[in-house]
């Protein structure tokens, strides 16, 4: 089957799982973002996407989309290093028209995927899963998940350091998607020469419109928790 046989097979998978999880990525971001403006409306939206069935299909789904992205990207880079042989060990200059974060890649998966797990357990674990098996997992109520999220980020001394960890995080998965996308449009078709500097600008907007809104949510998060800091 070419779709795992072949290079171009695995690179056309990991093109259309990376951009679904990208439009789950902009969907995702704009939800948080409802906290930063009312906290009735993001509890609500938690409700709606909380201990529901259609909730929980998406949640594996996506667990599988991840799956598929990872085991993809670890396999093309193990392959492509095999067939570099002894020629990954010479030691030359940065390639002409080749970005960092394109040599960099699977670090920067790497790192998203070590802070996603830490993403996961702070908010799916201490949310939707408490929700789901009614199990206590040390979150305040899964039904106000806006003063759960205010709780974390606030927290003395804690809550900065998970806010400066965040944006760690974001940075990296900003340079993963400023690359991901423009490769995965280029693997799907768009690389002529006159889109091919279009779809640049394209990634680094998608990126951005990824991570804009989580990084809107930890900065504002971590103003309040400086100023309630100064102010004790």
């Amino acid at each position: 089957m070419w779709l795992k046989d072949s290079s171009i097979g695995r690179k056309f998978v990991m093109s259309l799982t990376g951009l679904a999880l990208v439009l789950f990525l902009i969907f995702h971001g704009c939800m948080n973002l409802a906290v930063v403006f009312s906290e009735e409306a993001y509890n609500m939206i938690c409700h709606l996407l909380g201990a529901n069935w259609y909730a929980l299909i998406g949640t594996l789904g996506l667990a599988f989309l991840v799956l598929v992205h990872f085991c993809y990207a670890l396999y093309l880079t193990i392959q492509n290093r095999a067939a570099r042989g002894n020629d990954r060990y010479a030691v030359t200059g940065k390639k002409e028209g080749v970005d960092w974060e394109s040599e960099n890649m699977l670090v920067l998966g790497f790192c998203v995927l070590g802070f996603l797990c830490l993403h996961l357990y702070n908010f799916w674990f201490k949310m939707q899963f408490a929700e789901v098996t009614g199990i206590e997992t040390g979150a305040f109520d899964p039904q106000n998940g806006a003063a759960y999220v205010k709780a974390l980020f606030t927290e003395p001394v804690w809550g900065q350091v998970y806010c400066v960890l965040y944006l760690i995080w974001l940075c990296a998965l900003w340079f993963h998607l400023n690359h991901g996308v423009w490769s995965a449009l280029h693997t799907l078709g768009w690389n002529n020469l006159v889109w091919m500097k279009r779809i640049k600008v394209i990634g680094c907007i998608v990126a951005t419109l990824a991570v804009l809104p989580f990084a809107i949510v930890v900065l504002y998060y971590l103003g309040m928790g400086i100023g309630m800091l100064c102010a004790a």
